[in-house]
């Protein structure tokens, strides 16, 4: 149904649909939609299922269009509010008979031919899911697509991330449908003990994987139970499994994955909820058809990746700092760094959806196909050599079934296959508390923490055990499977039988049955809750930690979660590893740190032999910002273990196009070495450069749009201030959230208010975030004295000002005025708007410690624009051109979006305006900015270029003031339409000052002078 044209009668049959204006009878309409269904590729027939017209369903009642689970509601006309009330309410009723005699999940859909509308239940409740409506140019193919969602019968769809998104994304009606229903269950049953517990237990992880950028929701909960969910059931369907046959807790909870002796892929974890409740069977059923539409034995790559970005909105994954690495260049970075598949041991410490993964399995089995390996050890070996880690749990789910697509279905199902388990673990690659008591004297010690007891509980496994993961993971599930059976309290049963088939010798059996009685004290108490998820997921990290262990390659995209971002204890932690190790660089640039550079040194040092190798994707300022001039070192020593890398060298991403991430990116290499042979990360790298079309997935496609060169990174002259005026140029006032302080002047009545005081109320902005957008308006009088002019980052273009926006600032001529001394010097006015804003601010100011107040001078950056100079020369901090210009109003009060200097005469702000605004000053400034969509925040890099202080008696410094000066009056006379955004005034202004006839005499000055 996509990339070709519908037949001629199919295009005539859709616009007599859509033409409302024709008179036709509902009789007729039936008839055509029906005509629809049958002619539109739908693939009815392939499901033996017919198209009913007027079909009885009780009571004398009759569904106008009944297929499959679907029921259709045909109106005249839904454009009137009282027939589309009419229309649900009967549609209601169908529906809710259909799904109690049936016991299956039953879709309405109502539709007057034109408009088409699904809906689902809740309780007994109709809710729109989704809406199509067919406009004059709607291409056919879209009703189709959008109906086949919500019938779901099409049969061997191809699993390419084209299609994926299109029938499984979220603005597919497969998923509006789905995520509609699980929505009401969740909304039904959500107050349930155990939906709680498992919901709880979420949330904890991902505050731990995401820190302050989760956003513990509802909403969030159900998308990532839909995935799992998803996955599970995608897992049954790679192995060729008839997902129809079998039941809903078969499916979630893996029993069909036991049976073929395949572990570790779909088990219980915090998403089979569903199963727990009512409705729940019937929902998974409805998921298991929806997913089975696909051929899932032809994959070439990371689908589950594209699944994740397709239902989990840009904004939510960017918010989270979730951005998987694209399958090009993951296959490109295993191929040159995994060069003897073979005898290298992979693991990928933050696998996410498994990209890595994939592409290392897939070059394990190519080499040992080669090799003529046989199968059952191929696969042994695979699973030995190839595996990964994640904090997340849906990342980790997900990683586990794309582990399977990598060794493919004919591989899975061939009776040459043996047992195997999928190497992926939920698990803390950071290792935030440093458990190293976790092994002690040849055990694994894990404690249960009951508080209520003198002496805790603990589980003892021998540490050699964990070398057989498969039979270890075995041991340990049915220990917990035993303890959970019903017995008489306080009783513990025989463990002989699974001694012997697990061949468990006598010098173990005495530990194992400790272990079992702790077990099954734990569910008397009440608090068995998932040991065996727990303990299996725990020990395999730490046991690769092990110095015997430990792998040959590192290698994948670690958490890129910035320090701002962090939880306070989060942040604590934090910055002890990152100090002990010599990582961490504190003051101004400390909330620019990311967690990249200590999950690397963390990762090397626990899990990486000596002369192992490395390559990880990193955020681009890693490889040249000051802020990580510990990491390029390449020595992470603590007091107990002295780590030394040596960087063999790095790709510069930042200048493909489109941006691969959102911010910046490169990779770096490297390999661990003996103590004392730390080698620093090279000054040179590989840059690329291109642009890349859309959907590409291999490295062999890719490729043929990157150019790729030797280039010099700019970190050789970090910490070097180059410019003497540096120090000059500071950041301007916090002044957020802005409603607190920006105004508009209100009518003071015809009785006016006397005495210099003015009516203001709070002035608002589309670009105003959460919580603040939601909160009302500040209304009030305030004395006219508190009112400043505040400069923006939109208030400065190229050598003009516009117009300031108004604030009220508690400043009395040079003095802050705190909330204790606004009272005192009697201003009621001021004090009661302030009064009203700092409530708001401590409700709503979440993680932020500090006072309003303290907020607006944060680091000094309104007090020290106190008194003003004559003369201040302004610049925007973001943005990826300069744009400079120079404010002579005392009052004027600079915002934190801008960095403003004091300049001595109008000559020389006349003389920087003129440098910072000139096309080449962006050039050699841009290597030197940070990059997201394009290289953007300027903040102080323009002053790591040789900009000398002005010198009147400097002929050459002279004649760039005077054409500054020029270009200033030129630009003031010019009519600027402020209907338009500042981004469009800013660009129309650069190019009037490219075609300007100083232009060219400007760029030379300046090109010279910055040589």
């Amino acid at each position: 149904m996509t990339g070709t044209s519908p037949p001629a009668d199919l295009t005539a049959l859709i616009g007599r649909l859509s033409d409302r204006n024709k008179v036709r009878s509902e009789a007729t309409l039936q008839a055509d939609v029906r005509q629809l269904l049958l002619t539109g590729g739908l693939n009815l027939a392939d499901h033996d299922l017919d198209v009913d017209l007027e079909a009885p369903v009780g009571d004398r009642r009759r569904i106008d269009v009944e297929v499959g689970y679907t029921v259709i509601e045909v109106k005249k006309d839904l454009s009137k509010n009282s027939v589309l009330t009419d229309a649900v309410a009967q549609l209601q009723g169908y529906v809710v008979t259909r799904s109690q005699q049936t016991g299956q999940r039953y879709v309405g859909v109502l539709t007057d031919g034109a408009d088409w509308r699904a809906y689902e239940l809740r309780g007994e409740q109709l809710v729109e899911a989704t809406r199509f409506t067919l406009r004059p140019r709607t291409d056919p193919p879209d009703l189709l697509m959008w109906l086949e969602g919500v019938l779901a019968t099409r049969h061997g769809i191809v699993p390419t991330p084209n299609e994926i998104s299109l029938r499984l994304g979220a603005s597919s009606a497969s998923h509006q449908l789905d995520r509609s229903a699980l929505a009401s269950l969740y909304e039904q049953f959500k107050d349930e003990p155990t939906v709680q517990m498992k919901r709880q237990l979420w949330a904890r992880l991902l505050r731990s994987a995401l820190g302050t950028q989760f956003h513990d929701d509802d909403s969030l909960f159900i998308e990532h139970t839909l995935l799992v969910n998803s996955a599970d059931i995608i897992a049954h369907c790679v192995l060729g499994v008839e997902v129809a046959d079998l039941q809903p807790a078969t499916l979630l909870l893996g029993r069909t994955f036991e049976q073929a002796h395949i572990a570790g892929v779909v088990e219980a974890d915090f998403f089979d909820w569903v199963l727990e409740v009512p409705g729940g069977d019937a929902f998974v059923r409805t998921l298991t058809r929806r997913l089975a539409r696909f051929d899932w034995a032809h994959v070439e790559h990371d689908v589950l990746k594209v699944l994740y970005e397709s239902v989990i909105g840009s904004e939510t994954r960017k918010s989270l700092g979730e951005y998987y690495t694209p399958d090009w260049l993951a296959e490109h970075m295993v191929a040159g760094t995994v060069t003897d598949p073979l005898n290298q041991r992979v693991l990928d410490p933050s696998c996410g959806s498994g990209t890595f993964l994939f592409h290392a399995a897939r070059r394990y089995l190519k080499s040992a196909e080669a090799a003529g390996i046989p199968l059952a050890d191929a696969l042994h070996g695979l699973t030995d050599h190839v595996a990964g880690i994640d904090l997340h749990p849906v990342a980790a789910s997900l990683a586990r079934v794309t582990y399977l697509l990598a060794i493919g279905r004919d591989k899975l199902t061939s009776s040459q296959r043996g047992s195997i388990r999928v190497p992926v673990y939920l698990g803390d690659s950071v290792q935030w508390e440093q458990r190293l008591d976790l092994f002690d004297q040849g055990y694994l010690i894990i404690r249960t923490h009951n508080q209520s007891q003198l002496f805790q509980d603990e589980l003892r496994f021998p540490q050699h055990l964990l070398q057989d993961s498969l039979r270890f993971d075995q041991l340990v599930n049915e220990l917990a499977d035993l303890a959970a059976k019903p017995r008489k309290s306080g009783t513990i049963p025989s463990l002989k039988g699974l001694f012997n088939r697990l061949a468990i010798s006598r010098d173990d059996q005495a530990e194992i049955t400790e272990n079992f009685r702790v077990l099954c004290q734990l569910v008397d108490d009440g608090r068995n809750h998932i040991w065996s998820y727990y303990v299996r997921n725990l020990a395999r990290p730490m046991w690769i930690s092990l110095a015997e262990n430990r792998v040959d390659v590192l290698i994948g995209n670690p958490p890129w979660l910035s320090y701002r971002h962090m939880p306070a204890e989060m942040q604590d932690s934090f910055k002890e590893l990152s100090q002990e190790r010599g990582l961490w660089e504190g003051g101004q640039v400390a909330s620019h740190q990311d967690l990249s550079a200590l999950f690397i040194a963390r990762a090397v040092e626990q899990y990486l032999r000596p002369e192992g190798n490395f390559a990880f994707v990193v955020p681009n300022a890693v490889l040249d910002r000051p802020y990580f001039t510990g990491f390029r070192r390449g020595r992470y020593h603590t007091s107990t273990e002295h780590v030394d890398v040596a960087f063999t060298g790095s790709w510069d991403l930042r200048r493909l196009r489109p941006h691969i991430f959102p911010r910046g990116s490169g990779v770096v290499f490297g390999q661990r070495t003996v103590r004392g042979n730390a080698k620093a990360l090279p000054g040179e790298t590989q840059r690329w450069s291109g642009r890349l079309p859309a959907k590409i997935e291999d490295w062999e496609t890719a490729q043929l749009h990157i150019t790729r060169e030797e280039a010099i990174l700019s970190q050789g002259r970090e910490g070097v201030v180059e410019s003497p005026y540096q120090p000059r140029f500071w950041q301007g006032a916090t002044v957020v959230p802005r409603f607190l302080f920006l105004v508009n002047r209100q009518d003071a009545g015809p009785l006016g208010l006397g005495g210099g005081r003015i009516s203001l109320r709070s002035a608002r902005s589309s670009y105003e975030k959460l919580p603040w957008r939601d909160l009302p308006d500040l209304e009030g009088v305030v004395e006219q004295d508190f009112l400043y002019p505040l400069l923006l980052g939109e208030s400065v273009i190229p050598y003009r000002v516009l117009q300031p926006r108004s604030a009220v600032l508690p400043l009395e001529g040079g003095e802050l005025l705190h909330s204790d001394h606004i009272h005192l010097q009697r201003y009621p006015d001021l004090a009661q708007w302030w009064e009203k804003a700092e409530e708001l601010w401590d409700q709503h100011r979440s993680t932020d410690r500090l006072t309003l107040v303290e907020r607006l001078d944060f680091q000094r950056g309104l007090t020290h624009q106190i008194p003003a100079p004559q003369f201040r020369l302004v610049y925007g901090k973001a943005g990826m051109h300069v744009s400079a210009a120079l404010v002579d109003d005392p009052r004027a009060v600079i915002d934190h979006t801008l960095y403003w200097g004091t300049v001595t005469s109008r000559e020389e702000g006349m003389y920087l305006c003129a440098i910072l605004n000139t096309p080449v000053l962006t050039e050699l400034v841009r290597p030197l900015m940070s990059y997201g969509k394009d290289e953007r925040h300027i903040d102080k890099s323009l002053w790591r270029l040789p900009i000398p202080l002005y010198d009147s008696n400097d002929s050459q410094h002279r004649r760039i003031s005077e054409l500054g000066e020029a270009e200033a009056q030129r630009i003031a006379a010019l009519h600027i339409d402020t209907s338009k955004s500042f981004i469009q005034i800013r660009r129309a202004l650069r190019k009037e000052l490219a075609i300007s006839p100083n232009s060219e005499e400007l760029d030379a000055l300046v090109t010279e002078l910055l040589d």
